[in-house]
């Protein structure tokens, strides 16, 4: 749990900051002003943590809805990207892909509006070269730029548990660590600006994998005879027991796991075999792993009422299906795995 700040800021009042209010370092004991891009399913309880920590939060809401929704979180809702930047310490990215990334932070006016000596932290997940690539346009300006993908979900950020595989400079990520220590823990600083994407890269592929080798596993015991919600129950209680199993576990098959993980590691799986490409190097054992996630059979569902005859269940089209050249993701919005 991150240590609440104390300051008489009153988010509820959601009061614009002064335009001409001093520049303050970064300490433990200090409420930052901070925008944040993507306020979203992963976003929108950041948001939360961040009001609720005393942190004067101005957040994008490009609908009337949305903006009275992060109002109602403690934010200050602004209608433009750049406009989170105008005064801010820092700015926090949480949109879904590494296009719309390179959107807000390339293509967009928003590191000319920050301040120097601010800090752009990136949460999405995608290629170590955006980051690095933003990192450099960032320098000019006097921006940090700290990548700080997230592995968890919602019910992680709400609960201040999620965890940050963190790149960056010392400085920045020392000077930016009380923010990031409002929903997350651990907060993993591994290696310069690039670093937390390339180890949250190689951690979703290798969960991905796993998931695939349950796929044959269960294959497998079907053919010894094994029904697999025994065979996956028992595998809980042996040294074979791992995140990935507890997931499908919950889900109640392998395919029903693959259908809700696949949304949030498509993307992210095809991202590390072109960053292992480029580097010169492959995905060696966890192809095969990816391979039998491949073949996985899609679940079957009950057949929505008015879909047409036939069966009363139908073989679910899940938005995650899974092809040789990764994950088709579609219609997902500000997440991660």
């Amino acid at each position: 749990m991150a240590q609440k700040v104390e300051r008489g800021y009153c988010p509820s009042t959601r009061a614009r900051w002064p335009a001409d209010r001093d520049a303050r370092p970064f300490t433990r004991r200090t409420a930052m002003r901070l925008g944040f891009i993507g306020a979203g399913r992963i976003g929108r309880p950041m948001v939360r943590r961040l009001a609720e920590a005393g942190h004067e939060v101005r957040a994008l809401g490009r609908s009337d809805e949305a903006r009275a929704a992060l109002a109602e979180d403690g934010a200050h809702a602004v209608a433009g990207a750049a406009e989170t930047a105008d005064g801010a310490d820092a700015v926090l990215v949480c949109v879904y892909s590494d296009d719309q990334v390179r959107d807000v932070c390339l293509d967009g006016p928003l590191l000319s509006r920050m301040r120097d000596g601010s800090v752009l932290v990136l949460h999405t997940t995608g290629s170590p070269h955006t980051a690095e690539a933003i990192a450099a346009r960032a320098a000019p300006h006097g921006v940090h730029v700290v990548d700080a993908p997230l592995s968890g979900g919602p019910h992680d950020v709400a609960a201040g548990r999620v965890t940050l595989f963190v790149g960056g400079a010392d400085d920045a990520v020392q000077g930016i660590r009380p923010v990031l220590e409002s929903y997350g823990d651990p907060v993993l600083h591994v290696g310069p600006a690039g670093a937390g994407q390339r180890v949250k890269l190689v951690n979703n592929a290798l969960f991905a994998a796993q998931i695939g080798l349950l796929a044959d596993s269960v294959r497998l015991g079907r053919q010894l005879g094994v029904d697999e919600a025994v065979l996956l129950g028992a595998l809980t209680h042996g040294s074979a027991t791992s995140r990935a199993l507890a997931g499908v576990v919950a889900r109640g098959s392998v395919s029903a796991f693959a259908t809700a993980a696949g949304e949030f590691l498509g993307k992210d799986v095809q991202v590390i075999r072109q960053v292992a490409a480029d580097s010169g190097g492959d995905l060696g054992a966890l192809e095969g792993g990816l391979g039998a996630l491949a073949g996985a059979p899609a679940p079957v569902l009950p057949r929505e009422p008015g879909s047409g005859s036939g069966s009363a269940q139908t073989i679910a089209r899940p938005a995650n299906a899974v092809r040789a050249a990764g994950y088709e993701t579609r219609g997902h919005r500000n997440g991660t795995g």
